[in-house]
């Protein structure tokens, strides 16, 4: 009888080691769908600084710097 409480608890611990690797194994529908939104709201918001007058103002002040240079 000890033999087979021994044998079952260690199918059973067996079982909950599997469980719990697998629960972990990639994303759901729900968690690439938020991903996705994170990530279009984060270049929305790239997008508009980027478009501003001051970045832009700076970037070509930079640009024109670079093709200015005296090699």
């Amino acid at each position: 009888m000890v033999a087979g409480a021994v044998c079952r608890r260690a199918r059973r611990s067996a079982w909950v080691r599997r469980l719990g690797r697998s629960a972990d194994r990639g994303m759901t529908t729900s968690e690439y769908a938020v991903g996705t939104i994170a990530a279009c709201a984060f270049a929305a918001v790239l997008y508009k600084v980027v478009n501003s007058g001051p970045v832009m103002s700076a970037m070509q002040s930079m640009i024109e710097g670079a093709l200015d240079a005296k090699f």
